[in-house]
């Protein structure tokens, strides 16, 4: 079990830039695909990896959220919640990164970074607050 103390105020502080950086993330995927139109299919399902991650995290999130268990977690809901929107966060960031240096889409290089950096940050923030406990 994972559990955390950390208080509301300090939890909604990380959340709402980590929500704006998963939904950042997805709009600038978005933009490229649409811009592309899958010529550069590689290089979209490179990027796709992360927003899956981000997806399945958030999904997981909500029903933990659902179910009132948002403070004190099994390490499978832990994991897949926590761990997946922080890795994914990660990975969108080094894999706009990698988009931008090869100048496929600037705009939606820049706004995928933004995304996955703020997604990766506040959701791990989140994420080293939970501590292992013995049940």
């Amino acid at each position: 079990m994972y559990e955390t103390n950390i208080k509301n105020a300090l939890w909604w502080t990380y959340d709402i830039p980590g929500n704006i950086g998963w939904i950042l993330y997805l709009i600038g995927i978005g933009r490229f695909l649409a811009k592309s139109g899958f010529s550069h299919f590689g290089l979209a399902v490179l990027l796709i990896i992360p927003a899956l991650l981000m997806l399945l995290g958030v999904i997981e999130l909500v029903s933990e959220r659902i179910c009132r268990l948002d403070r004190k977690l099994s390490a499978i809901r832990f994991w897949r919640g926590f761990g997946a929107l922080t890795f994914g966060g990660l990975l969108g960031a080094v894999f706009s990164a990698v988009t931008l240096r090869s100048n496929y889409s600037t705009a939606n290089g820049i706004l995928m970074l933004t995304g996955g950096i703020l997604c990766f940050v506040f959701a791990g923030l989140i994420a080293v607050s939970f501590k292992k406990v013995r049940v």
